[in-house]
């Protein structure tokens, strides 16, 4: 028998408003809207199909305080992860957003109306306090606090949602599962005990005997849950790791393991995240979860420390076991035994006795530079599947991401850079050229700050996708903010796969050059006030702190500029 939900009920919230769905939709082209970020979308999912019971909308400040500190909501269940609805000033002045006002939630990526948010409160929120209190440090080495500081709004908006629709989704469909449906699935298959396995990587050798092992030490069936959301910017995309899973599901003994995924936005949070998880887990219906090795770990700080113990995450969930009521399953790292030809967890090999592995950052060297990869190490289905996503450096995509003030001379030295990246031949070179993908006019040139961000986050999805198909790119915005081009990093990252190779290049030509040399004049428009909001002028353009190379004009060539970027592309092995 599936496990009961979190909260005694599942709030399946699409179920609930079936009947009225077609009037909300209707009331919907009369409201105001605001458009859902990735993560929000991740989140409004997992609260309209019921995996985030006992939530039936994004947090209040009550709710949103008390999970803060005690990890439970106001009415005290167990809950340890802030979900929360962001925006901004002005989002507030032009929505209205009052108690009792109604809002529509959009898909950002077709913008339909997905469900309609009664307004309980708008509240501002304290980023640090929740970035060490969740996260265990206000550190941007965390990818969570850097997207508190960076991406994140300044207010948060609390009330409860009716369902209009769930986000559609046109991949692996199959494989897409609400709590409710997978429940019925266990149902009709009589699974009553059900031990969920999370993973955000693709599975190899290791994680399929600690998933048969956990299985057969507590008598019961397989649940591969695998996060399909966002995840941690670099990972692996999920298509590749979808095509992985679905290779490694025939290694399983028949009948004993389940394929399902999860749309969940991560916060790598460990311990909390751990914890989070397992509820989650239980409202899809497991009985038991696998908490491993620093689950849901970030990795190092900012020290070059890891931000959590390896087994603080365990310990949670341990501690609140008898509140939870799903039974965790601890594993510790499994390790390959050569002379038996088995994995084994580390805690169980005597002293003495040689083991193999091979780490993530190895594996990706050898998926990089083409060396094989032992057959006890992953199947050779798997690898294969990644070899077919993962190309050699030199087929890979990256972006040059040039940024500076206007008539720095970073438009020049992109127009050069694609002359000399079209002679090296094997990819195609695309220029993104100016505040707005090839529009470098006056007009451009006097944007608000948000204008401009808006327009980063589209150079950024067009360069994500060309990167993705293996072609080098080169942008060359002005992007005077820190948290535009932390954007563009981490959506290069996250959503290029094998083409998430990014170089920020900062073209830091002084102020005083810039304008002495101003053909057009536009400084001195700029002065008198012709052209509100230019960078350097009127806006501070803040420079970048860890650019991969950082050139100037005024003592610099253009070709030994672009020669220095063409030796750091041969460093990378990219050409």
């Amino acid at each position: 028998m599936a496990n009961t939900p979190h909260g005694g009920v599942l709030k399946d919230l699409v179920a609930r408003d079936e009947h009225i769905s077609e009037h909300l939709r209707a009331e919907a082209a009369t409201l105001g809207d605001i458009i859902l970020t990735e993560r929000q979308l991740c989140d409004l999912e997992l609260i309209l199909n019921g995996g985030f019971s006992p939530l039936e909308g994004f947090m209040n400040e009550c709710d949103y305080n008390s999970v803060v500190d005690t990890l439970r909501l106001s009415d005290g269940t167990l809950f340890p992860m802030p979900i929360t609805l962001d925006v901004s000033s002005d989002d507030i002045k032009r929505l209205g957003l009052s108690p009792t006002a109604r809002i529509v939630l959009r898909d950002p990526r077709d913008d339909e109306a997905l469900a309609i948010l009664t307004v309980e409160d708008v509240f501002a929120y304290d980023r640090v306090k929740e970035a060490i209190q969740v996260f265990g440090a206000d550190d941007p080495a965390h990818p969570s606090v850097a997207y508190l500081r960076n991406r994140a709004k300044e207010y948060y908006v609390g009330g409860k949602v009716q369902a209009i629709q769930t986000p559609p989704h046109f991949d692996y469909v199959a494989f897409r599962y609400t709590p409710a449906e997978l429940r019925a699935h266990f149902k009709k298959l009589s699974w009553r005990r059900v031990v969920a396995f999370q993973t955000r990587n693709p599975m190899h050798r290791a994680h399929r005997e600690l998933t048969v092992r956990a299985a057969r030490q507590q008598q019961a069936n397989v649940l591969i849950h695998p996060v399909v959301g966002l995840t941690k910017p670099g990972d692996v995309d999920h298509y590749t790791r979808v095509r992985v899973y679905q290779a490694i599901m025939a290694k399983y003994p028949n009948g004993m393991a389940h394929l399902a995924l999860l749309p969940l936005a991560m916060r790598m949070a460990g311990p909390r995240e751990a914890l989070w998880h397992a509820i989650i887990r239980k409202n899809y219906g497991a009985t038991h979860f696998i908490v491993g090795r620093d689950h849901a770990g970030p990795g190092k700080n900012s020290q070059g420390r890891d931000f959590y113990g390896p087994y603080d995450a365990q310990e949670l969930v341990e501690r609140f076991k008898d509140e939870l009521q799903i039974e965790m399953v601890p594993f510790q790292q499994m390790t390959y035994v050569p002379a038996t030809d088995e994995y084994v967890p580390v805690d169980e090999i005597p002293a003495g006795v040689q083991t193999s592995n091979i780490s993530g950052t190895e594996l990706r060297r050898r998926l990089r530079t083409g060396v094989s990869i032992p057959d006890w190490f992953s199947y050779e289905d798997v690898v294969a599947k990644l070899r077919e996503s993962y190309p050699p450096r030199n087929k890979q995509g990256f972006v040059l991401f040039l940024t500076g003030l206007y008539n720095s001379g970073k438009d020049a030295i992109a127009k050069a850079l694609q002359v000399a990246l079209n002679e090296q031949g094997g990819r195609s070179v695309s220029l993104l050229i100016g505040e707005s993908m090839g529009d470098d006019s006056n007009e451009k040139l006097g944007l608000t700050v948000e204008e401009r961000h808006e327009n980063l986050q589209r150079i950024a999805f067009v360069a994500s996708e060309l990167a993705r198909a293996g072609a080098a790119v080169i942008a060359a915005p002005t992007s005077p903010e820190e948290r535009s081009r932390t954007f563009v990093k981490d959506k290069i990252a996250s959503s290029s796969g094998a083409g998430g190779n990014f170089f920020l290049i900062h073209v830091a030509t002084p102020l005083a050059h810039c304008e002495g040399t101003d053909r057009r004049g536009l400084y001195a428009r700029a002065r008198s006030g012709a052209i509100p909001g230019f960078v350097g002028i009127d806006v501070e353009y803040e420079n970048p702190k860890q650019a991969d190379l950082v050139v100037d004009v005024s003592v610099q060539s253009i070709p030994a500029i672009v020669h220095s970027i063409i030796l750091l592309l041969e460093t990378s092995s990219l050409i």
